[in-house]
């Protein structure tokens, strides 16, 4: 009976309505823990991880068996797909189960960025009123760039324009006559990056990471962009260069920004340090495609494609 190796946080009902026929191995502290890791990969049939476990070289060699690796997720740069298609593993991404989850962060992110009132509760609290320090921006009129255009950028947009923003977005990989373009909601701006770093209120990024795409945020991106601007990043951390980040918003150039995603995962305290006292920033723990509902599509989606594959192998 194929083994199946689960080495981060899923959704155990989709475990069992999935797997329940398959002995599987469920440990979301595996992760944390490499050496038992690979042992517990040593007779394994399939891997299921999220965007914390490496499936690089040591790790598959400890997994002589391994026909196939499931991810909760849509990012594969922590898979050596190279490695795996040498060996004959197929790799499952959970395509699409995040998406509305991301385009809500998105979107929520940027209002609350925008307006500037929502940290006011102990202030307010204490009796000091502060009303006119608090009078923030509204989300309707302001111009949106994507950089990336793939789904969950296009599930964002559509959010955007049913409230009033004006959408732009640059994917060089998306042809000019792809439809996607052109969607029943109003039609997408297609520009050069550099036009639409300078015409965006809020700028965010959906892109995977490349070489192309690594720093691509850079000090030179950020001046170009409008003072005051906003910058939302939910897709690799690498893609900012992270100190310039922090020196744009403690120089007030920009006007917040909310980073889910971090060069360093799990961020520790020393590099957290370049985001201690800055003005307007949101950080959060890579959480911006996981909530409850997206917990059980992407853990069903991913569980089915695991059984799916060991089944027909």
């Amino acid at each position: 009976m194929p083994k199946i190796v689960i080495s981060e946080f899923m959704d155990e009902a989709a475990i069992a309505g999935e797997l329940g026929g398959f002995a599987t191995l469920y440990d979301p502290g595996l992760v944390d823990r490499p050496a038992d890791l690979m042992a517990a990969l040593a007779g394994a049939d399939a891997l299921v991880v999220r965007n914390r476990t490496q499936v690089n070289a040591a790790l598959l060699a400890a997994a002589p068996d391994l026909k196939v690796v499931g991810r909760l997720g849509v990012g594969l740069d922590n898979i050596d797909l190279a490695a795996c298609r040498a060996r004959g593993i197929a790799v499952y991404p959970a395509t699409g189960a995040n998406d509305v989850a991301v385009a809500e962060y998105v979107i929520g992110t940027a209002m609350l960025l925008l307006r500037g009132a929502y940290g006011a509760t102990d202030a307010v609290a204490a009796g000091t009123w502060p009303r006119n320090a608090l009078m923030g921006r509204e989300i309707a009129g302001k111009r949106l760039g994507l950089v990336g255009f793939g789904a969950i950028a296009r599930e964002t947009a559509r959010r955007a324009v049913a409230l009033g923003m004006q959408v732009a977005a640059h994917d060089p990989l998306l042809p000019a006559e792809d439809p996607a373009w052109r969607p029943a909601y109003g039609t997408i701006a297609r520009l050069d990056l550099d036009t639409l770093l300078a015409g965006s209120d809020v700028l965010s990024l959906h892109v995977p990471l490349t070489p192309e795409t690594r720093g691509m945020i850079d000090a030179r991106a950020l001046a170009r962009m409008p003072a005051g601007a906003v910058l939302i990043n939910a897709a690799r951390g690498e893609v900012i260069e992270v100190a310039a980040v922090a020196a744009a918003l403690r120089g007030g150039h920009l006007g917040g920004a909310a980073l889910d995603v971090f060069p360093q995962e799990p961020l520790d305290a020393a590099a957290g340090a370049v985001f201690r006292d800055l003005p307007n920033l949101i950080l959060t723990p890579h959480i911006a495609g996981v909530t409850r509902e997206s917990n059980v599509r992407v853990s069903a989606v991913t569980a089915r494609a695991v059984r799916r594959h060991l089944s027909e192998g």
